[in-house]
């Protein structure tokens, strides 16, 4: 598997943040292929004797075209979380991405917002130069 130019760096931004990786990459095993999505981490929570798991994909966006490249990680998307919906519940899919690219007008406007929110796209800004996440953004544009 290929991994994107920015995978050392949310790796390290995640467990920056005291995420522990769990799996580089995620392989999810269906019954006629499978995927691997970039990689899975846990947040364990000791007040509580829980932890939050998730999966993140992580995507550079520089392609000749932004929107070209959004529809391919859309589809994706949506696959690795029907994907994680059947195989691991409990996991919570994000999309990493460079926040400098997220701030672009083609992923600002309507149309982009809009899709985001109606495919449930969970968002993590990362800093690709200070290997540092910016926000984490939920559908409902509320930061966590």
């Amino acid at each position: 598997m290929a991994r994107d130019i920015y995978h050392i760096q949310v790796r390290a931004a995640l467990v920056e943040e005291g995420w522990k990786i769990t799996d580089d990459p995620l392989h999810i095993d269906l019954e006629e292929t499978f995927v691997e999505i970039d990689m899975a981490a846990e947040m364990v929570f000791a007040a509580e004797k829980n932890n939050l798991k998730i999966a993140v994909e992580v995507k550079s966006f520089l392609g000749k075209s932004i929107i070209s490249e959004f529809h391919t990680v859309i589809g994706q998307f949506a696959d690795y979380r029907d994907a994680l919906e059947e195989y691991e519940p409990e996991r919570q899919l994000y999309l990493a991405m460079p926040e400098n690219i997220y701030q672009h007008p083609i992923f600002q406007g309507r149309f982009i917002q809009k899709r985001l929110k109606k495919e449930n796209v969970k968002i993590i800004l990362f800093d690709a130069k200070n290997q540092n996440t910016i926000k984490w953004i939920t559908p409902q544009n509320t930061v966590q």
